[in-house]
């Protein structure tokens, strides 16, 4: 019982820490006319731990994920 709660403690703030990032990394990309969430090209770290939820993120939502600008 105690692991189920501290592993549910550990996946929301998993999912809280990928939600201010999404949330504070979004940009529409005018080509397609669609939502991205752009990762920092310098810093593949970021992109590597976000990249479950962002591709569950993906199939929910139909956000896109992009490293660098756009």
């Amino acid at each position: 019982m105690k692991k189920a709660v501290i592993f549910l403690i550990i996946l929301l703030l998993y999912s809280a820490s990928y939600l201010l990032f999404r949330f504070s990394h979004m940009e529409l990309w005018e080509r397609d006319n669609k939502m991205y969430v752009i990762f920092p090209s310098e810093s593949k770290l970021i992109y590597y731990f976000f990249r479950p939820a962002s591709y569950l993120d993906n199939k929910v939502t139909g956000i896109g994920i992009h490293i660098g600008p756009h």
